[in-house]
């Protein structure tokens, strides 16, 4: 194996390992247990209401009534509201499931009181939630059915001398909902710092629960100030918490492939982020909640309008709204200018592209591999000449090395001389294959959160976004854990093939050493990661082989049919000198 290319291979998987490293967190304490208690699927029972309250706030009468739920179905979602504190308590969405692949996906933590909601300092310096107060909803009915067109559901309390109103509107085919909301007589219960909109709790996990850890990496609040996007996530600190300041037009809570956003359609003047995560980062259990608030101006008369979205975060839906699509993660910043173009502007729109001519994501992940391969192609064919001519220079290096055994200056100049001579650049096999690398790596990111391919089957791997375990073992591995996944023991195997490949008999015992160790760390490092991932590089690693095989007979045919050299000597029409002449006698 050419020494290049062992040297380009560890610079990358040295990046990685530093990538992973740097995302890796510390494990916290343990913690308590999270449930999902409340189920859309419930509603059709009986809800025992509460007893009759009464809210009063400075002594001034906010609110009395009973709770009562009313489910908004569409199709696409199902959204259950309480006329207490008029929000959403229950969000499931109609075509996604959790990994069994047979509960729906929730977005909204239902052990919170209410996920959306206001908050104010009263002019007696009392601080109010409405998610406290009792609404009385614009319907009797138990349930709201919109199959075509927009539907409207409008909640309203009194507050001193005011009155609160919220109304919602949904309409067929569209993950987003609006929002209206009215102050009348304002100043007799919110002073003139204005309000919060609110959103608490965190997306409740979708995912398997064996591989919780990956998921973790991937959930967070967020808050777009201007024209940046800053957020708060659960990775490394059991509390996190920032405040920004500016024109806020969003807020967003998320986990790997869901979330909701609150987005203003004028902006605010403060955001405040928070979260708290109860457990160890990879605990099946593990809990996590979020607080994420836009900080509003004191409403002037006209109502303060936002759009609510709570769905996947797809490329085509969050792209709507400016900035929104930089809460779905590509990794560390170091690599992120570069992996978040190439998956915006390439993997994406490729992938949308097969997937409406070819119904199965598995072969659309192979065509897709081999479509990169041959773009690359010129840049490999660069790569593995340059290796060729290098192998072709060993003896003379060797040479050069027998001759100046002591001076490694000469043997600097030598080889350099040696390189300029036979017109060889030492760094040709290494750079084409460095230029590579920042797709590998864009790709490795899109990949492991491309909601496209998630519970996609192919083959035996039944989900694409998670790992494709083809033996349980009965105990578990450090760092490799408690299973085989099929794809990533392929990949292994193909990296073999292909190094065996770039060797030589000359190839050194280190390199030798290398060509079955970095199968061995591919294993242990991939064995946890989406099965999509590693059929991507098992595809990659087939047809870089099929490449390097084609190339190199190319070449060898190539040699065998250049003209042979002439060997030094006289050109035509000179006689060769044995010595000097002698002169002619007189």
């Amino acid at each position: 194996m050419d020494r290049n290319v062992v040297i380009a291979t560890v610079l990358i998987m040295g990046i990685l390992l530093v990538w992973m490293y740097m995302m890796e967190p510390p494990l916290p304490p343990d913690g308590g247990p999270r449930a999902d208690s409340l189920l859309v699927e419930e509603v059709a029972d009986p809800v025992p209401t509460r007893e009759v309250v009464r809210v009063v706030e400075d002594s001034m009468v906010v609110s009395d009534g009973s709770e009562r739920f009313i489910l908004v179905e569409t199709d696409l979602y199902e959204a259950l509201f309480s006329t207490k504190g008029g929000t959403i308590v229950s969000f499931r969405l109609k075509q996604y499931t959790q990994f069994d692949q047979e509960t729906a996906v929730g977005l909204v933590d239902t052990l919170v009181a209410g996920a959306l909601g206001l908050e104010f300092q009263t002019p007696g310096g009392r601080n109010l939630d409405s998610r406290a107060l009792f609404f009385e909803a614009d319907t009797d009915r138990d349930a709201i059915q919109v199959q075509a067109g927009q539907a409207g559901l409008r909640f309203q309390t009194p507050i001193a001398e005011g009155m609160l109103t919220l109304r919602y509107t949904f309409a067929a085919g569209s993950y987003e909902m609006g929002l209206e909301v009215t102050h009348s007589k304002a100043s007799s219960y919110l002073t003139y710092d204005g309000y919060e909109m609110v959103w608490n709790g965190a997306i409740p996990f979708s995912e398997d629960p064996g591989n919780r850890k990956e998921e973790m990496t991937k959930v967070g609040a967020y808050a777009r100030s201007g024209t940046s996007v800053d957020g708060v996530t659960l990775q490394s600190d059991e509390e996190v918490g920032t405040t920004l300041r500016g024109d806020i037009s969003w807020i967003a809570v998320k986990n790997k492939y869901f979330g909701v956003a609150l987005l203003a359609d004028e902006s605010g003047r403060e955001a405040e982020l928070s979260g708290t995560r109860i457990g160890e980062v990879d605990a099946a259990d593990v809990y996590t909640d979020f607080r994420a608030s836009i900080l509003v101006d004191y409403p002037e008369g006209e109502p303060d309008t936002y759009r609510l979205f709570m769905g996947p975060l797809e490329y085509r839906l969050l792209s709507r709204h400016e900035g929104l699509y930089e809460v779905v993660d590509y990794g560390w910043n170091a690599f992120e200018w570069m992996t978040r173009p190439l998956a915006t502007f390439i993997f994406i729109p490729v992938f949308g592209l097969l997937s409406q001519f070819i119904p199965n994501y598995g072969v659309v992940i192979i065509v897709f591999g081999f479509l990169i391969k041959v773009v690359l192609y010129p840049l490999t064919k660069s790569s593995y000449k340059s290796m060729a001519k290098m192998r072709d220079l060993q003896p003379m290096m060797k040479e050069i090395k027998e001759k100046y055994p002591d001076d490694p200056q000469k043997q600097q100049q030598a080889t350099m001389k040696l390189y300029r001579e036979s017109g060889t650049n030492p760094l040709g096999s290494c750079m084409p294959m460095l230029l590579q690398y920042p797709i590998i790596i864009a790709l490795w990111q899109f990949l492991q959160q491309a909601i496209e391919i998630r519970q996609e089957s192919f083959l035996w791997a039944g989900d694409l976004s998670a790992p494709d375990a083809i033996l349980h073992l009965p105990f578990s591995i450090p760092f490799y854990g408690d299973y085989v996944a099929g794809f990533t023991i392929l990949m292994g195997l193909s990296m073999i093939v292909q190094m065996r490949l770039q060797a030589t008999p000359a190839t050194g015992a280190q390199a030798k050493i290398f060509m079955y160790l970095m199968p061995g760390m591919i294993f242990v490092i991939f064995n946890r990661l989406p099965s999509g991932l590693s059929l991507y590089y098992l595809v990659y690693n087939v047809v870089t082989a099929g490449q390097q095989k084609l190339i190199n007979m190319s070449m060898a045919k190539a040699k065998a049919n250049a003209p042979a050299k002439r060997p030094p000597g006289p050109r035509r029409g000179q006689t060769r000198k044995s010595g000097p002449a002698k002169k002619r006698r007189r």
